[in-house]
């Protein structure tokens, strides 16, 4: 098993700036990828960015890219993502999300993760 812990969600006015954090504990030999994903209410839960720890690939929603950066620890047991020009749309709950094995077609998908946090709450007042 593999439990997830995110931290860093807050209130930001738009334009502004926050960095959420994610602690995976338990049986992370089998989490080489993993991710974030944000729903707002009444939306489906949609991917974010992902990092495969074996190769390094990195992959971000067009929505996010040259906004948000996602990064790990040396370990690969700390997940981060860095949210800048932050803006309304951006509200949401946000998830860190942990699998054995992603791609650029697969990650998207929340079905394709097998581990969730509890969630951190993001929201981006105009």
């Amino acid at each position: 098993q593999v439990q997830l812990q995110e931290s860093g969600g807050g209130s930001v006015q738009a334009g502004g700036s926050l960095r959420l954090s994610c602690v995976a504990s338990g049986d992370t030999y089998s989490t080489h990828c993993m991710g974030w994903f944000r729903q707002a209410p009444g939306k489906e839960r949609e991917g974010v960015g992902a990092i495969y720890a074996d190769d390094g690939s990195t992959y971000y929603d067009d929505s996010v890219k040259g906004r948000f950066t996602i990064s790990q620890d040396n370990a690969g047991n700390t997940l981060y993502l860095q949210m800048n020009s932050l803006n309304p749309e951006d509200t949401a709950m946000y998830y860190c999300a942990a699998t054995d094995w992603c791609s650029e077609h697969s990650w998207p998908l929340p079905r394709n993760f097998g581990y969730w946090g509890q969630g951190t709450q993001v929201t981006v007042s105009s």
